[in-house]
């Protein structure tokens, strides 16, 4: 059944597979100057649907918990590494038939379930280089008191006798290449002894290279002088860089209130389906808005949240109840983190092809909220 965009029923994501190839391109061109590989950072983007476009141009999956591990080693195969900032014994059984490598968050995770992994992967550590490039403290790993990694001063050299990699994620949508580069030629410096017994060093996620303007040769000469230097491969764990301006949350006016200002009511929330702006008070961007627009509005959620609210703008036009709007640029954590709060209706998931064709990923209903919530 050929699927028409105009008919669709909000709230829902329309995913644009032309746009992610740009980005992918960026990426196969980074890994051919740099000779890095390239691992899709899950907890930023799950949307499995897709991965037969993805597969071609990454290596692999990173994952933060057992159900990404096997989702990764499932549905899009290549590398499945495992990353986890605490592993119970449960989740070790799981992972271990299904990962490549697993990289453990602390020295005494790696003490405890080092005998019963060291044959079934290749092991890593996480390290806190006490250096980061985040704009957002809530996302910088590398914050005063950070339970992410293992700080220098605890390391002793031994330690590379029981993992072949490490990684270091300390970057958070950063965009400053010069910014990147000091803190990789400060982890050259400050960790020689261990990287030159090391086979791999991840580098992690956060580094935005498909930015509009971003020296992806600069980058990727960086990394390849890093990696000749101390004769070990790299990886990256792009998530955002990978989704970027892919993907809409297409939306519906269904009232407009005013109290002094004019609120545009939508059949959606910042709460329930695109968390990341209220959690970082980041607002949305609308492709129907305009800078020079005379109708100011806030555009506001069906949530009972009183601040929920996805942005304030401006349009051209007075809006009417019925029409649709595009946020623009929600892939990135928001399919991962939908929920189901105030029984609101879940936005259904689609994906537009280079040759426009719409695919239908997934849609839900209220057998899906209530199965959430109790016995099915």
């Amino acid at each position: 059944m050929t699927i028409n965009e105009t008919n669709l029923n909000t709230p829902y994501f329309m995913i644009n597979e032309t746009k992610l190839i740009e980005n992918l391109e960026k990426a196969k061109l980074l890994k051919e100057i740099s000779g890095a590989k390239l691992v899709l950072a899950l907890k930023c983007f799950s949307t499995w649907g897709t991965f037969d476009t993805i597969k071609p141009y990454l290596d692999g999956t990173t994952s933060s918990g057992p159900y990404e591990v096997k989702l990764g080693h499932e549905t899009f195969g290549g590398e499945t590494h495992a990353y986890s900032v605490g592993y119970s014994k449960t989740d070790i059984e799981t992972v271990k038939p299904l990962a490549d490598k697993i990289i453990f968050n602390s020295l005494s995770q790696l003490e405890a379930h080092y005998s019963s992994c060291a044959h079934s992967a290749s092991l890593g550590l996480r390290i806190n280089p006490e250096r980061s490039a985040a704009g957002q403290d809530l996302a910088n790993p590398a914050r005063p008191y950070s339970r992410l990694g293992v700080k220098q001063d605890l390391l002793d050299i031994s330690v590379a006798d029981k993992v072949d990699g490490f990684m270091f994620h300390m970057n958070c949508e950063n965009k400053d290449v010069d910014a990147f580069i000091a803190i990789l030629d400060y982890i050259s410096t400050t960790f020689a002894e261990y990287l030159n017994k090391l086979s791999w060093l991840s580098l992690g996620g956060g580094i935005f290279f498909t930015y509009p303007g971003y020296p992806i040769e600069k980058l990727g000469l960086a990394l390849k002088a890093f990696s000749e230097k101390h004769n070990i491969q790299l990886y990256l764990e792009p998530g955002e860089a990978i989704i970027t301006r892919t993907t809409d949350l297409v939306v519906s006016v269904i009232d407009i209130v005013e109290n002094e200002k004019k609120t545009a009511i939508v059949d959606s929330a910042t709460e329930a389906h695109r968390l990341d702006t209220l959690i970082y008070n980041e607002p949305a961007s609308v492709r129907e808005a305009s800078e020079q627009g005379k109708f100011p509005y806030v555009i506001g959620s069906c949530s009972c949240l009183a601040g929920d609210q996805f942005c304030e703008t401006q349009f051209e036009q007075p809006l009417e109840i019925g029409q649709k709007l595009h946020l623009m640029d929600s892939a990135g954590y928001t399919m991962v983190k939908l929920n189901w709060f105030n029984g609101l209706k879940m936005p259904s998931i689609y994906y537009k092809r280079v040759n426009g064709g719409i695919d239908l990923l997934n849609e839900f209903g209220y057998q899906d909220f209530k199965g959430s919530l109790g016995q099915v």
